[in-house]
């Protein structure tokens, strides 16, 4: 029996660049596992979108999908309108099985996504304990993300950066620009930005300006399709379609 056809569903953008790193993202996915059928979906702006997708599938006879959300933190896309498209298309594709698998964050695998961009952009292992980190995501009003990213920073603190403070592109404090400006204050010699997000976009954009208009040292690049985020996302995979307790060889 094939095994279930993965669903990438993400959230989409009127900014190119968003789909491109997307579907450059699935295609790595593949590479890591040839032979698993990986499909693309959109919530919004991009074509394809999730029901279409899910209606193909079913039209061509496959039996299971696993949807997974391509999102760091559970917030209002995972708990709210992925849940609802999925709803739809059971009801309306009753043959075809659909599981949710769980958002990506937080995972190891997504700091050492955060490593790889940072040494890509220019900072090396004796720089880390003279400089200070701006962990800067999209942001979220849900308290529950914003303790997420609250923790990643902890977490990023105990691995030699000297400070580590969490920032937010949109609906939360503070600002990128405000969190190199507070470290700054504190005396820290070096600042770098991280951008923790998968594609670029509006909110990337507003993280970079912001970092650029404080005068960061450095600006990591977003995650993008990363060989260890492709990897995460083949984890989610394997953790939704096998039932809590069994094995992948059961």
């Amino acid at each position: 029996m094939a095994p279930p056809v993965l669903l990438v569903i993400a959230h989409g953008s009127r900014d190119p660049r968003h789909a491109a790193t997307v579907h450059a993202l699935t295609g790595r996915v593949r590479a890591q596992r040839p032979g698993l059928r990986v499909e693309t979906a959109f919530l919004e702006f991009n074509a394809p979108s999730v029901p279409r997708v899910l209606e193909r599938l079913a039209a061509e006879g496959a039996a299971e999908v696993v949807a997974l959300p391509l999102l760091l933190t559970r917030a209002f896309h995972a708990k709210t309108d992925i849940p609802s498209v999925l709803r739809e298309a059971r009801a309306r594709l009753p043959r075809l099985h659909i599981r949710q698998a769980d958002v990506l964050g937080p995972s190891p695998l997504l700091n050492a996504t955060l490593g790889r961009r940072l040494r890509e952009a220019g900072v090396r292992p004796g720089d880390i304990p003279r400089t200070g980190l701006v962990l800067a995501s999209a942001g979220s009003s849900d308290p529950e993300a914003i303790a997420v990213i609250a923790e990643i920073a902890r977490e990023l603190r105990h691995t030699g950066w000297c400070a580590v403070r969490p920032a937010f592109a949109s609906a939360s404090l503070p600002r990128t620009e405000d969190a190199v400006r507070t470290l700054r204050a504190e005396g820290v010699e070096r600042v770098a930005v991280a951008p923790y997000v998968i594609a670029p976009g509006r909110l990337p954009d507003r993280i970079a300006a912001g970092a650029k208009a404080a005068g960061a040292d450095v600006l990591a690049d977003v995650l993008g399709p990363a060989p260890e985020l492709a990897r995460l996302l083949l984890d989610r995979y394997d953790e939704a379609r096998v039932p809590v307790g069994a094995s992948l060889s059961a």
